[in-house]
């Protein structure tokens, strides 16, 4: 594996790529750190450093690297740009319009692309508006430090417009990526915010818990990586031949391919989907001043913090429904099956048609009962460590981290690996 490093290195476009991709990295993280107009810096540090990361904001925290919290330039992260794109795919099942852009090809997806630009910019000037609006309030960090210098209507417009123009210019950061360098920008970019906080948190455990526990959390961690790239990589191969048919004076068909069905074939989507819905009655306990409600006080002893086991049910049944949801909206059987009849394919022993639609069917919905369990076992991870070991939402090892780590690692590995074997080197895997 460091061969084939070296390799890539020694290929001038290639390490030209690699390059470029960490300057890119380099500059998305200094814009994590640098601050808004306005922003107490100093009282920003204290009461973050005197607050656990566990509220509900600490999915969208997770992907801006811990730069949310901190009211950074770039505080918002990567995560109105994955709101947006699944909104988009979610659309393109409703909307007949979406639909036939999507089935266009280049064009139409250049033009939903654009669609995803202008949804982003809108949600981050709403997410943007609603953290500020927090943070002159003071219920952001629910610290009594004044978090801005001042509290007037200016620097809440100055700040929610920088905030805006941070989301803008990582989603143009993550599209140089994706043209001039390795990998998918986006994917990277997540990466590179999930990774960032991972050293910190680890440490922190470490500080709290001593030495043993540390030890026992990486190498438990070591396994359940192991675990979720096995997971990753199985797929089911559902073997396709294509007849041969004469067209002109030409021999066509006669070849034989398959069909590769993921194990986790919705990847992460379930586990934001899940976590974003059990965000909302915790948000809305933030509007009874009071906190008396029988409601309120329920909501607040099993919906909140995560360590009871009503929580971990309902977040598990969630993550089961999602994927099964999300699997259904984005595999259609009935398209790949009339697919594959226009074209001459069939499964052998399947008949064309109906009966290939009602064998893709039920195919699928036996292989994604086990990813959907693997994903909800998996997103389960700190809940478990929340209740065992103390730690907060934040986990080094967490469900969220690791599978956006392994995920995106396998995926940039695999596109430096098909480079490098277009150049006659060893791959990464022997």
């Amino acid at each position: 594996m460091l061969g084939a490093f070296v390799n890539a290195f020694r290929t001038p476009d290639l390490r030209r790529k690699l390059l470029f991709v960490i300057g890119i990295i380099v500059i998305f993280r200094v814009g994590s750190q640098l601050p808004s107009p306005g922003v107490n810096v100093a009282n920003v540090r204290e009461c973050v450093s005197q607050v656990e990361n566990d509220g509900i904001y600490g999915l969208v925290n997770l992907f801006s690297g811990g730069a949310l919290l901190q009211l950074t330039v770039f505080a918002l992260g990567i995560m109105p740009y994955i709101t947006a794109s699944i909104i988009l795919q979610l659309l393109v099942v409703v909307i007949p319009r979406l639909e036939a852009l999507k089935n266009e090809g280049q064009a139409g997806q250049t033009k939903i692309t654009q669609y995803t630009r202008y949804l982003t910019l809108a949600l981050a000037i709403l997410q943007a508006t609603g953290i500020v609006a927090l943070a002159r309030a003071g219920q952001l960090l629910q610290c009594d430090q004044d978090l801005l210098y001042k509290n007037n209507i200016q620097t809440m417009i100055i700040m929610v417009v920088t905030m805006t123009a941070g989301t803008a210019v990582i989603m143009w950061l993550g599209e140089l990526i994706t043209d001039r360098g390795i990998g998918n920008g986006m994917s990277i970019l997540i990466f590179t915010q999930v990774v960032a906080t991972f050293p910190a948190s680890l440490w922190a455990l470490q500080q709290r818990k001593g030495w043993g526990v540390f030890a026992m959390v990486v190498v438990i961690g070591l396994i359940i990586m192991a675990a979720v790239i096995f997971m990753e990589q199985g797929q089911r191969r559902i073997p396709v031949q294509y007849a041969k048919r004469m067209v002109g004076r030409r021999m066509y068909g006669g070849s034989s391919t398959y069909i590769p069905l993921k194990v986790n074939q919705a990847g992460i989507i379930p586990v934001i989907f899940a976590s974003s819905l059990l965000y909302l009655p915790a948000l809305a306990t933030q509007f009874d001043r009071s906190q008396t409600s029988p409601i309120t006080q329920w909501i607040g002893g099993h919906l909140v913090k995560g360590d009871h086991p009503i929580y971990m049910l309902i977040f598990f049944g969630l993550i089961v429904f999602f994927t099964y949801f999300y699997v259904a909206i984005t595999f259609n059987p009935v398209e790949v099956a009339d697919n594959m009849k226009k074209y001459g394919g069939f499964i052998p022993g399947i008949r064309a048609g109906k009966p290939t639609e009602e064998y893709l069917n039920y195919v699928l919905s036996r292989i994604t009962l086990p990813g959907a369990t693997y994903l909800g076992l998996i997103a389960l991870i700190p809940l478990i460590a929340l209740a065992v070991v103390g730690a907060n939402q934040n986990f080094p090892f967490g469900g969220t981290s690791i599978l956006i780590m392994v995920g995106v690692a396998l995926d940039t590995v695999k596109q430096i690996e098909s480079q490098l074997q277009q150049r006659n080197y060893e791959g990464f895997l022997r």
